[in-house]
């Protein structure tokens, strides 16, 4: 994990293999509400949408769908109450944010508090048990066993994939914490006015560290700033103190960005077309709704016969794609025209090779079979704008649209 400063913005970057595969960055002015804990006002419901408007003191207002709703299931009888039912006009009610506003939508929300910690996440007043699926089976037999004993009956507890290979005593002394800070919370949610933010997420940096640096996944953290190895350092003491001797400053005549080529596969990263070793290439295009991938047999002739060579370019093709997304932070609907394919088996082998790759990705996603007009599609969880949002702004002639119109009046 490679992180440096840019005047008042932090930029982080994950390689694996001298291959960037995840990028974050701060915007100027902009902070993430994501995580955030609000006590707001509902503004309106709108039976029709089955979502109400919420005021949390952050400009736009944002959304709570019925589903995201809390309610009584003894009072309501087990069954789902329309949201008009459970929400009125004026009404304070606690949320969380999920989703960052994006485009002309507003932040979405949650009725459902989740609080991160280093190695478990406590949601309040719930049942929830559950242990993150990228363990192995071993290892969730002996934290399930730990987290029944130090479970607290009113809260549900969620195991992450950093808690590998810790022990009890660590992991009590995380839900502690968690269990302190949202005693903190809703104490102050009872009193004092609304909206107004109850809790907020840390900064960018320490979050990523928080949700990402694990002892078995990452080799080391290399920064070139000195204020922030000391304000990473300072957090892993608390929370993770035998990490703290993987991260270290870097030195010498380029920054760290530039030492492990990061910058010139950004500058990739924001093309349309991304180039595959055998000489095919992608092209990938971002619309309203959803974000569409096309590969393209390119330079690549093959050796031996067409399904040959298009199972080979779609082969290498599913795994830049996947990569891409990760590095693009792409969300949403993602469709993907791989080259036309006539056996089956080898239609499976590319399913799999994409579900393979999208394995690894710590955003959650689902892959779909390759339907009849020969087009696979993938769903991703959309939390932020994405890396070309990060380094681009829209272009105030075309708004966007990348053409120059030619017509005379």
């Amino acid at each position: 994990m490679l992180i440096t400063e840019i005047g008042d913005r932090d930029q982080i970057a994950v390689i694996e293999d001298r291959l960037l595969v995840e990028h974050y960055i701060t915007r100027k002015g902009a902070h993430s509400m994501v995580g955030n804990i609000y006590i707001g006002k509902v503004q309106n419901v709108l039976p029709g949408m089955e979502a109400a408007f919420i005021d949390v003191g952050r400009g736009r207002n944002a959304v709570l769908y019925a589903g995201e709703v809390s309610y009584d299931e003894e009072l309501e009888g087990g069954r789902q109450p329309r949201i008009e039912q459970i929400l009125k006009s004026g009404q304070n009610v606690l949320v969380q944010v999920t989703k960052d506003p994006i485009g002309g939508k507003g932040a979405r929300l949650t009725q459902e508090i989740s609080l991160p910690g280093r190695f478990l996440v406590l949601v309040p007043r719930s049942e929830v048990f559950g242990i993150s699926r990228r363990l192995p089976d071993k290892e969730r037999t002996r934290l399930k066993d730990i987290l029944k004993n130090i479970r607290p009956p009113e809260h549900g507890v969620i195991a992450r994939t950093a808690s590998e290979g810790a022990d009890a005593e660590d992991l009590k002394a995380d839900l502690d914490r968690l269990i302190a800070e949202w005693q903190v919370i809703e104490k102050s949610s009872k009193k004092g006015k609304s909206p107004r933010v109850l809790y907020e997420e840390p900064e960018l940096t320490i979050r990523v560290v928080r949700d990402l640096f694990t002892d078995e996944e990452f080799k080391e953290i290399v920064t070139d700033s000195p204020e922030l190895h000391d304000r990473i350092v300072e957090y892993l003491k608390g929370v993770a103190p035998d990490l703290t001797s993987k991260v270290r400053v870097h030195t010498g005549p380029l920054g760290v960005m530039e030492t492990y080529h990061v910058v010139e596969q950004i500058h990739k990263a924001l093309d349309r077309k991304v180039w595959l070793p055998s000489g095919g290439y992608l092209v990938i295009d971002r619309t309203e709704a959803m974000t569409v991938v096309d590969v393209n047999t390119g330079k690549h002739v093959g050796k031996a016969n067409l399904e040959e060579t298009v199972t080979k370019t779609n082969l290498e093709a599913a795994q830049e794609m996947a990569r891409q997304l990760r590095l693009r932070d792409i969300g949403g609907i993602i469709i993907v025209d791989f080259i036309d394919m006539l056996l089956e088996k080898n239609k499976q082998k590319v399913i799999d090779a994409v579900k393979t790759e999208m394995a690894q990705d710590k955003t959650r996603s689902q892959v779909f079979d390759i339907g009849p007009l020969g087009l696979l599609e993938i769903t991703r969880k959309r939390i932020s704008g994405g890396l070309l949002e990060s380094f681009s702004e829209t272009c105030p002639t075309c708004e966007g649209r990348g053409i120059i119109l030619t017509y005379k009046l």
